[in-house]
């Protein structure tokens, strides 16, 4: 199949990136929204966070079972299938009701999605020849970083000017043209789905990595509220968790055709990569996770404000991913990058842990834009870094398996994120509440001071006055105690940084990789 031209070739390039990039804003999408989600639906905030999660867990399960799905259907008829579920099931999302409802919505949202970034990624590079497919990782770099923070300003603009729901109708009308023009431009490959009858299907290997990873998600992300192994929920899903992601493993280095190829991780190189990926896509959704429920619960940013913080310095950091895929394409070392992307972004969390609670909206303008330097410069050479030293045959199982580890990253983050949060939330609360009491010469002068105004201002007797002067320092404590629970996991997603970058030294290679571009494009196709 001879690579497109001209118009056809600026389709797919606009069709592939546009499906991808709008796959991952929905990763982040709402985050900026979960406080009118929550307010809408009558839950708190902490239980509509599952709405994020469910959406990261289908991408989990869904990634890297793309590789089979496409071969066995047919990758065309996959990324439009997976295009219409994905629309599909964002329409129902706005029209929920319920947060179940909503939940269960986004999860099928999920495994429409996740076939869209997974496969995109193959059709895109497709389209390029061997020579300039550097260009193509470039492009789909972009959208990598690009999509999960342009979420926040397109959730923000959304909540501003409208409600809710349409942070998931917005995908409607997108979703139907990608769809119209992938049916019309995208090419068959030669003798694509008609390997059906020949292939075996893992449904072992599949059953249990669904079962082990949603297991382990409730148990991340409910432990807190169900007070851990207090409750019988938790002790049950943990065992399954640990029976049903040990039982994976075991199997998927047992049966000869693996849904999951884990023989890849035998190698030193790529299982260290995996780590820095985890790591790095723990970093990429949490930061876009926290910082708008900070920048709104705390420092009074509006949705639309928030998303705004965001997107310029992102922007600016997102030029920096074709001028270092050009570069890696020349013959420098990824592991430069990887290292100097990592502290980066170390310094980020840092620098946005001593940030005041009166800053204003473009204070944190020089923090996020080291965010985004750090991410450009760790997403690409990790991506080149997980198939340097395997061989051709193993590209495809070491790009799949490495794309469903940086989700899993994403997805472990924000669930630890949630859990910490509350438990800083509840600490910090309990040592100023220890401070507050009637006697307490500082809070007795606060109290004082403020029934004394009110009285002045509003004609209020002292007894009313007193009640609404406890009521306005309990909530000043509130919105302190989450303050500085919001700060203390800034610092938290530093320390796993920090952690990981000694075990840079195991990323090198004897030699240089000689890197086998029909190899690669073949292990594109396979994986995606």
């Amino acid at each position: 199949m001879s690579s497109p031209k001209g118009f056809a070739k600026f389709i797919i390039v606009l069709t592939t990136v546009t499906a991808a990039v709008m796959e991952l804003i929905d990763t982040s999408i709402v985050n900026v929204g979960l406080s009118e989600m929550a307010g809408s639906l009558g839950v708190n905030i902490e239980d509509v966070s599952w709405v994020i999660t469910a959406y990261a867990i289908a991408n989990v399960i869904i990634i890297p079972m793309t590789g089979f799905l496409a071969e066995y259907f047919g990758r065309k008829n996959y990324y439009i299938v997976s295009m219409i579920i994905f629309t599909v099931a964002s329409y129902m999302c706005g029209q929920s009701t319920s947060l179940v409802e909503l939940i269960v919505w986004r999860f099928v949202q999920g495994i429409g999605g996740g076939a869209l970034l997974s496969t995109s990624q193959a059709i895109l590079f497709d389209a390029f020849k061997p020579e300039e497919r550097p260009m193509a990782s470039g492009l789909f770099g972009m959208g990598l970083i690009l999509g999960p923070t342009l979420g926040p300003t397109v959730g923000g603009y959304l909540i501003e000017h409208f409600s809710w729901p349409w942070m998931f109708l917005v995908n409607i009308p997108v979703g139907i043209v990608a769809t119209v023009l992938a049916l019309i431009f995208i090419d068959r490959k030669e003798g694509e789905g008609k390997k059906k009858a020949q292939m075996s299907v893992d449904y072992i290997g599949i059953a249990l990595l669904m079962a082990g990873i949603g297991c382990l998600q409730f148990v991340l992300e409910r432990g807190e509220s169900e007070d851990w192994f207090a409750s019988d929920a938790i002790k049950v899903c943990s065992v399954l968790a640990a029976v049903s992601i040990f039982g994976f493993i075991y199997w998927e280095l047992k049966t000869p055709s693996p849904v999951v190829n884990l023989r890849v991780m035998k190698k030193r190189t790529y299982a260290f990569t995996t780590v820095f990926t985890f790591v790095a896509g723990l970093g990429l959704f949490t930061s876009v996770f926290v910082y708008p429920v900070l920048a709104q619960r705390v420092l009074g940013f509006s949705a639309l404000e928030t998303g705004l913080s965001l997107l310029p310095p992102t922007l600016a950091g997102v030029v920096m991913m074709p001028i270092i895929g050009r570069m890696m394409s020349k013959g420098v070392s990824p592991i430069p990058f990887i290292v100097v992307g990592f502290t980066l972004f170390t310094i980020y969390c840092w620098t946005s842990a001593d940030v005041s609670p009166d800053v204003g909206r473009w204070a944190f303008f020089i923090p996020l834009l080291i965010r985004a330097f750090g991410i450009s410069m760790s997403q690409l050479p990790l991506i080149n870094q997980a198939v340097a030293g395997l061989p051709p045959k193993d590209y495809a199982a070491g790009i799949s398996l490495n794309n469903m580890i940086r989700q899993i990253g994403g997805a472990f983050g924000i669930a630890l994120a949630n859990n910490f949060i509350s438990q800083r939330y509840a600490q910090h609360r309990n040592d100023m509440v220890a401070n507050t009491y009637d006697g307490a010469p500082a809070f007795t002068e606060r109290v004082t001071n403020i029934a004394n105004n009110m009285m002045t201002q509003t004609g209020s007797d002292i007894t009313a006055a007193t009640a609404k002067a406890h009521k306005i320092i309990d909530l000043a404590v509130d919105k302190q105690a989450y303050y500085l629970a919001y700060l203390d996991t800034f610092r938290l997603i530093g320390i796993f940084f920090i952690l990981v970058l000694p075990f840079v030294v195991f990323l090198r290679v004897k030699k240089k990789p000689v890197v086998d571009t029909k190899a690669v494009k073949e292990a594109m196709e396979a994986a995606h």
